[in-house]
């Protein structure tokens, strides 16, 4: 009996996850969905639920706030914190969304700002395809677009790098570290991320994901620099790449 009721208030007292989302988009409506997250270097599922007329559920007990992905089958949707209180998930054809907690709604300003980024860069192509049409000539064209390409990549790395090192001590700078780092083949010492380990907290360096990366980017950058082909040099990124591409950071399924 005692053992009963010590059991019953450490529960009532742990922390616990309520995720309650909806969807416009039919291509859902029946469909299984995942929690998935990065635990020992290997991406595990931690929850699962289907989504009925629109609408689906997750809930449970939260050992420590962690980053997940979304997932439908094993199709990526989106990333968000999992933490404790009630976190609403809306999922349209143009617009996605994660709020209800602080780090969510601190992610999904950061998020919006990135994907607005993301448009811009997509709507050159179109842009050029009009040009042209316009007559305007070719070089003219490519002068201006990159011109313009260049001052977007600009502001992405900067919005990416200032986010990150606000985020140091917590999950996002990690997660959003994570991401962007999953582009490369292999790790890579770039600018952006010197500048980003340069300003780092103990508490981020000591993130197994950055701590891995950045250990095994410097070996790499020390082999190129002396006589090893690039064969020696492309060791192979963490696992918990795996987790989430760098951009879009939403992926809406299509019907």
């Amino acid at each position: 009996m005692i053992l009963a009721v010590v059991t019953a208030l450490l529960t009532s007292c742990a922390s616990s996850y309520n995720v309650r989302g909806t969807s416009s988009v039919s291509a859902m409506d029946g469909s299984k969905l995942y929690l998935k997250a990065v635990k020992n270097n290997d991406l595990q599922n931690i929850d699962s639920c289907e989504v009925v007329h629109g609408e689906f559920h997750f809930a449970g007990l939260l050992d420590t706030v962690r980053m997940v992905s979304l997932f439908m089958d094993d199709e990526s949707i989106m990333p968000f914190v999992l933490e404790e209180g009630e976190i609403v998930i809306r999922i349209e054809n143009a617009v996605q969304s994660v709020s209800g907690t602080p780090l969510n709604d601190t992610l999904y300003v950061f998020v919006d700002k990135h994907n607005q980024l993301s448009n811009r860069m997509a709507e050159l192509s179109h842009r050029q395809s009009q040009m042209l049409l316009d007559g305007i000539d070719e070089e003219q064209i490519n002068r201006q677009l990159s011109a313009e390409a260049d001052e977007i990549a600009l502001e992405e790395d900067q919005l990416v790098t200032k986010f990150i090192c606000d985020n140091f001590d917590n999950v996002l700078g990690p997660g959003i570290f994570m991401m962007i780092t999953s582009q490369y083949r292999y790790p890579v010492l770039t600018p952006q991320i010197e500048e980003i380990m340069s300003k780092a907290t103990d508490h981020f360096k000591n993130d197994p994901y950055v701590r891995d990366y950045y250990q095994t980017a410097q070996e790499n950058e020390a082999r190129m620099n002396g006589t090893k082909d690039m064969e020696d040099v492309a060791a192979p990124l963490p696992d918990s790449t795996a987790v989430q591409p760098a951009a879009p950071l939403t992926n809406v399924p299509q019907p």
